[in-house]
């Protein structure tokens, strides 16, 4: 007889506040360990203490079970303490807009009421697969291991990673996406990615800056305009949302579009028709709108600024784009990136960093997030005298040195000092170990125990 102990069954947390329900699920599932909740302080109760990767959520909780508003507010909850959680979200709620609402928020997947409990068990069992190949994906970021995903971006932060499985899953779907992030942060190559991968792939990719052109001239770029319309217009000339037809058109920076402008483009994506500027005819156009910003769209709304019916009918799905600062590793990691493809497109022969200069990069804040990390490495590799890039060739001073449980907390923590560490040692384990005070045994030891590259 085998003494080997038998593995532990996944965890799934059902979030359902009909019992008889409750216990079907219960039944249904035998091959997990089941955790049961039905209210909101429950559920986080039970996220926290036994950290489950998958959770079914009924929205019509209490004190609200005949709406969906204490449902949405515990999926916020989860995936704000525990973001790698799959939640599958269950409602016979207004449906649709329950339906895309949750996806928007970050549930994995969705399930109308009346519930087929074999359906069901098929999505519960692909989350946990998928979970588990996340998690694997996670360990391979934390020992620096960075790959190209959507649209060739370079990133091995689970914040990206995040958005880039959320605009890969909305992508089929024929629907508005806005990004909202600040400046630099990559949303053309976001947008590009989503394209990519759309169904739309083989039509045409066409970007507009709206910021980037004058109010007299960008009516003119997206629509269009007959020959003779205004003076020095001697041939017609069709607009991006033509050029866009079959593909998509990224409208970056629409919350500089003018108001009177917002008018006509809101009549094109309400009856998927154009007239060029001097011209009677309408034009048929079918192209997909991906659109960005870095303006607080909402509060310009509120100042009558940007009108309300066309924020919505651009903004189907939003994306949130994490800034630099919040991507932990990846400045790092671009920054070797961007100093091997400079220094090879200056010939300036093979270039590495100083633990300074990982310090400083480490450190710095990144306000104009990737765009000022590639300037700054450019810089640096034209001005660094020999091999060795230091902070100051970087323009930046030498750098010094929310978890759902205190273990996380502590966990977190662990792997920040020694990735932190073992930059500035630039690999170094001994030296490594010196930084964070402790033997070098020990942090051969946590290294093991985080699966972290040492």
């Amino acid at each position: 007889m085998s003494d080997a102990t038998p593995r532990p069954l996944p965890k799934l947390l059902i979030v359902e506040d009909d019992a008889g329900l409750q216990r079907q699920l219960r039944w249904a599932y035998e091959g997990y360990t089941i955790l049961a909740a039905t209210t909101r302080d429950e559920a986080i109760t039970l996220l926290r203490a036994e950290e489950p990767p998958v959770v079914t959520l009924d929205l019509g909780l209490p004190p609200d079970p005949d709406g969906t508003s204490e449902g949405f507010a515990t999926l916020e909850t989860i995936l704000r303490l525990a973001p790698a959680t799959k939640v599958i979200v269950a409602s016979g709620h207004f449906e649709r807009e329950s339906m895309r609402r949750a996806i928007e928020l970050g549930a994995w997947d969705f399930y109308q009421k009346p519930i087929d409990i074999d359906a069901l068990g098929l999505i519960v069992a692909r989350a946990f697969h998928v979970h588990a190949l996340e998690a694997e994906n996670r360990r391979l970021a934390d020992r620096g291991e960075a790959k190209a995903v959507l649209g060739g971006m370079l990133t091995a932060a689970p914040e990206m990673l995040k958005v880039t499985r959320t605009i890969e899953r909305v992508a089929g779907a024929d629907v508005s996406v806005m990004l909202l992030g600040a400046s630099g942060t990559g949303k053309e190559l976001l947008a590009r990615g989503l394209h990519e991968a759309s169904p739309r792939n083989t039509g045409a990719f066409v970007a507009i800056n709206c910021a980037a052109i004058p109010e007299t001239l960008l009516e003119s770029e997206l629509f269009g305009h007959e020959k003779g319309a205004f003076t020095g217009a001697v041939k017609t000339t069709e607009g991006k949302i033509e050029l866009a037809q079959g593909g998509t058109l990224f409208l970056d920076e629409v919350g500089d579009i003018p108001l009177p402008l917002q008018v006509k483009l809101l009549r094109f994506l309400q009856e998927r028709v154009i007239e060029r500027i001097g011209g009677r005819k309408p034009i048929p156009v079918d192209t997909r709108i991906v659109c960005a910003t870095h303006r607080d769209l909402d509060a310009m709304v509120a100042e009558g600024r940007f009108r309300e019916d066309l924020y919505y009918r651009l903004a189907e799905i939003v994306v949130r784009i994490p800034s630099l600062a919040e991507r932990p590793g990846d400045a790092g990691l671009l920054a070797r990136h961007f100093l091997a493809r400079y220094a090879e497109q200056m010939h300036a022969g093979p270039k590495t960093f100083a633990a300074d200069a990982l310090a400083a990069i480490d450190a710095w804040g990144w306000p104009g997030n990737v765009r000022e990390l590639e300037n700054r490495i450019k810089r640096a590799v034209i001005m660094a005298e020999g091999k060795t890039v230091h902070a100051e060739d970087l323009d930046l001073a030498p750098g010094d040195a929310a978890a759902i449980n205190l273990r996380a907390v502590r966990e977190a923590a662990d792997r920040q000092a020694i990735r932190h560490a073992l930059a500035r040692s630039d690999g170094n384990v001994s030296a490594a170990a010196r930084l964070l005070g402790i033997s070098r045994p020990t942090l051969y030891d946590l290294l093991k125990a985080y699966d972290l590259q040492g």
